[in-house]
């Protein structure tokens, strides 16, 4: 069974960092593109930032570009989110996902297994 277990949100100050986690279960992760979205309140979910199958190519949305980064480590079965310089505006469910088939960047509503999510908050 496919599990997608979030960890790492909390609550930051404005230009703070936070590593959020993605841990599978039920399948190899360094066989899949690997997703983080988020979703604010009254926002749509939006993407953040994917990785191509054995740590392949990166990709993030214009306001991750230059503050987050993504990786792999393969021995964990876990996909990372590292972000830097948070903003207020960042505030949101952070939610991993992948899907059965290859596409990086790829929108929300193809992917095929979610995590919980975890929340992010950003204090001005």
């Amino acid at each position: 069974q496919v599990q997608l277990v979030e960890s790492g949100g909390g609550t930051v100050q404005n230009g703070g960092s936070l590593r959020l986690s993605c841990t599978a279960s039920g399948f190899t992760l360094a066989y899949n593109d690997m997703h983080w979205f988020r979703q604010a309140p009254g926002k749509e979910r939006e993407g953040v930032s994917c990785i191509g199958r054995h740590g392949g190519k990166p990709d993030y949305a214009d306001f991750a570009k230059g503050r987050f980064t993504i990786y792999m480590d393969n021995a964990a079965n876990t996909v990372y989110l590292q972000m830097n310089s948070l903003k207020p505006e960042d505030s949101a469910t952070y939610y991993c996902a992948t899907r059965r088939y290859a596409g990086c960047p790829t929108d929300h509503s193809d992917m095929h297994f979610w995590g919980k999510g975890t929340l992010v908050t950003v204090s001005s």
